[in-house]
């Protein structure tokens, strides 16, 4: 049986730790272990171990009864390993009440897995989160760093095939709204965004 290596930074993770670290006060270097957790866990693939947080733990100085404490309360980080796409549909009551359930079967239909499984070729691990504070573009689902929000079964089954053949795929509102503008056609200012003031 061959022992798993130590973790530690790449050179690249240790720069940008300690660009981390640097944006608090002299004392307060703890204040980094929820930006150095997501470091090191995508260094790590996409997940952490004991033994990833034991190593923040003493590099911020901290007890790791306090990194674990951290890590486990935020869905943001993993405990196991992850699919290349990390599907989180929220389940929060404005995007349940926009249709989550019908996202949440239509994810499970494509992928064949269930909450908390991943595909058995490591592509996608399909997840329910609380609250992705995106409420107005409900239902909305973060992939890995990107949300998708104003969604329905169709759209969301084609971003999951258009991902699945390596497809680009524009993340934000999948209907015809600009950002979290009101869906529609404008209301107010006609006049303001008729002269290309406010476009």
């Amino acid at each position: 049986m061959t022992e798993t290596a130590a973790f530690t930074w790449t050179a690249e993770s240790e720069a940008a730790a300690q660009k981390h670290i640097a944006k608090y006060p002299e004392g307060r270097q703890q204040s980094a272990v929820m930006p150095l957790l997501d470091l090191a866990q995508r260094q790590n693939g996409g997940h952490l171990t004991i033994e990833i947080m034991e190593f923040i733990a003493d590099y911020l100085d901290m007890a790791p009864i306090k990194v674990q404490e951290v890590a486990t309360f935020y869905t943001m980080y993993n405990h196991k390993p992850v699919g290349k796409h990390h599907v989180q549909v929220c389940g929060t009551t404005p995007c349940w009440l926009r249709g989550s359930d019908e996202i949440i079967t239509a994810c499970k239909k494509k992928l064949g897995v269930g909450m908390g499984e991943t595909t058995a070729d490591g592509q996608f691990t399909l997840s329910e989160v609380e609250c992705a504070g995106a409420c107005v573009n409900a239902p909305v689902v973060a992939i890995n760093d990107d949300y998708y929000e104003d969604l329905n079964a169709e759209s969301i089954t084609q971003i999951l095939d258009d991902l699945a053949s390596g497809k680009d795929v524009k993340p934000g509102p999948q209907i015809d709204r600009q950002t979290s503008a009101p869906a529609g056609e404008v209301t107010t200012l006609k006049e303001f965004v008729a002269e290309g003031e406010g476009a």
